[in-house]
């Protein structure tokens, strides 16, 4: 935490502040000498005795401004000797200057007062006593020596009296200040220690958090929501249309509009990667107006839907639990049955192919209660490191083999050997394993077949992926929002299932599961793993 700041203290700032009024009396009074001429506005007395005395005290505040600076002398002693000069130099120009009538004894007051501030009580009293001495003592001596300027006694009681009364008050004043002071310093300290707090909680939040102003530029970005949008440092002050176009986008619509919602979901587009987020808006004015600051929290969809996976999976497991015991029995005993029929001799044509019909689509039900089974246990992950070009390796060779597809239709691109990723090994195969399956299926309604796996880190955060490409007729707008539905098919004989469960299988393990249309024709899917920088390397709960 910040500590007290190295600051001057209360009497050396006092010394120093009485030290620049000492350089600014003395050099005027110089000033006020030097161009003026009889009758002068100081020193018409005896003017050579002003000038070397006006003199002198320059050179003294000069010198004691050095001292001041380096600190050679401690501060009571150096209090002590300035206020001794003050006082002999201020009633020798009074008395260069006509005496108590010049009115130059009144700046003992504030020198007296000031350094009574530093000083203790006992020395301040008897400097006080020592200069009601001396401004008695020059009205004594002008008495003696002079015919044309009258002693003025009362005068010079009060303005002695004064200077006692300022220095005996002095004392609990500055005790007043400095505790006031010590108080000030300390709320300065803890409030600078709160605002460090904040600006750490901020800035180590896993939300992600985005403050922009009425002209959407950013005020404030932590580094999560750095993260996240992949733009680095961004300063106060940067247009949040250079850091994520999307987002400012939907902000200035959402000014514009007032039935859009203050919640979004909107797939950012950043260098090399497509990341799909909430935003909710919040705005900071005082009645709520959109058309002022706005705080903005974000949060990536994979890492949301994670956190509601486990009760998702929980109301599947307990639907296709119901699903075995109510609806497979039948199913098999009706295929069991259309196999008996279909041995049976007496059967033409015709029933043949009702049987047929039977046992294919009585096969599709089993097969789509495996597949909702198969989610519903998948009620947690393992995790494990893999280094993803070897791995990739191997569940290519065994795809093709097992599709029996000819060199070449399927190709793995270049990668590093160290890119290193953390998933459940099983749901990676069930997930590459469908994608390339679809690939498959898709790429060879064009003619030919080519499956394209490539692998690498998103540049700016550094987030793995893999993408899976075909050369297939791609997906239309309007179908891509649709495909990672249950039960969802574009094609006759499909379940609907097999994207839904990848998605889920990725969102499972901290993954993203994309769709993205390919340039030329076809479709890219495109699984973004865990951040390693953000989330810790353990079994997802």
């Amino acid at each position: 935490m910040q500590k007290a700041v190295d600051e001057p203290e209360l009497g050396w700032r006092v010394l120093i502040t009485l030290n620049a009024f000492r350089l600014l009396i003395s050099t005027t009074l110089l000033l006020l000498f030097a161009v003026s001429s009889d009758p002068r506005f100081f020193g018409d007395t005896r003017p050579t005795l002003f000038a070397a005395t006006a003199a002198g005290y320059l050179v003294f505040a000069i010198l004691s401004a050095v001292s001041l600076r380096q600190q050679w002398v401690p501060k009571n002693a150096l209090a002590v000797t300035q206020l001794i000069v003050d006082i002999l130099a201020i009633v020798m120009l009074m008395h260069a200057s006509g005496g108590i009538s010049s009115g130059l004894g009144g700046l003992l007051v504030i020198f007296l007062g000031a350094a009574s501030l530093v000083i203790p009580m006992t020395v301040s009293a008897t400097l006080a006593a020592f200069a009601t001495f001396a401004i008695l003592g020059e009205q004594f001596y002008t008495q003696l020596t002079s015919v044309t300027v009258a002693p003025n006694y009362p005068a010079a009681g009060i303005l002695s009296g004064v200077i006692f009364a300022i220095a005996l008050a002095a004392q609990p004043l500055a005790k007043r200040i400095q505790a006031s002071e010590a108080l000030a310093r300390q709320f300065g300290v803890d409030l600078k220690n709160l605002s460090e707090l904040n600006e750490y909680i901020v800035q180590h939040l896993r939300e992600s958090i985005v403050v922009v102003d009425r002209h959407d530029a950013i005020r404030l970005i932590n580094s999560s929501a750095s993260q996240l949008l992949s733009v680095g440092d961004a300063p106060q002050g940067t247009p949040l249309a250079s850091t994520s176009a999307a987002l400012a986008d939907y902000i200035s619509q959402w000014r514009a509009d007032l039935s859009l919602s203050s919640h979004a979901e909107l797939t950012l587009i950043t260098e090399g990667d497509n990341v799909r987020i909430t935003a909710h808006l919040a705005p900071l004015g005082k009645d709520g107006q959109r058309a002022g600051p706005i705080l903005v929290f974000l949060e990536d969809v994979s890492n949301m839907n994670a956190r509601v996976q486990q009760s998702k999976l929980a109301s599947l497991g307990r639907l296709s639990a119901s699903i075995a015991h109510e609806i497979r029995n039948p199913v098999g005993a009706m295929s069991h049955a259309a196999q008996l029929l279909e041995e049976s001799p007496g059967l033409n044509e015709d029933d043949r192919r009702l049987t047929e019909i039977i046992q294919t689509h009585s096969s599709r039900v089993s097969h789509i209660i495996d597949n909702v089974l198969q989610l519903s246990r998948r009620d947690s992950s393992r995790p494990e490191a893999l280094f993803l070009k070897s791995w990739l390796e191997e569940f290519a060779d065994e795809f093709v083999r097992t599709l029996e597809l000819q060199e070449g239709e399927m190709t793995i691109g270049e990668m590093t050997d160290d890119l290193e990723v953390r998933m459940d090994h099983s749901h990676l195969r069930q997930v590459l394993w469908n994608l390339c399956d679809n690939a498959v299926k898709y790429a060879s309604e064009t003619g030919g077949i080519l499956v394209e796996i490539q692998g690498g880190r998103i540049h700016g955060h550094g987030r793995p992926y893999i993408e899976v490409l075909d050369c297939g007729l791609g997906v239309d707008e309007a179908t891509a929002d649709k495909i990672f539905e249950p039960f969802f098919t574009a094609r006759s004989g499909g379940t609907g299932l097999g994207l839904y469960i990848s998605r889920e299988l990725c969102e499972l393990n901290h993954a993203t599961l994309l769709y993205l249309d390919r340039p030329g024709g076809g479709s890219i899917f495109r699984i973004v793993f865990a951040d390693p920088d953000r989330w810790d390397t353990q079994d997802t709960q």
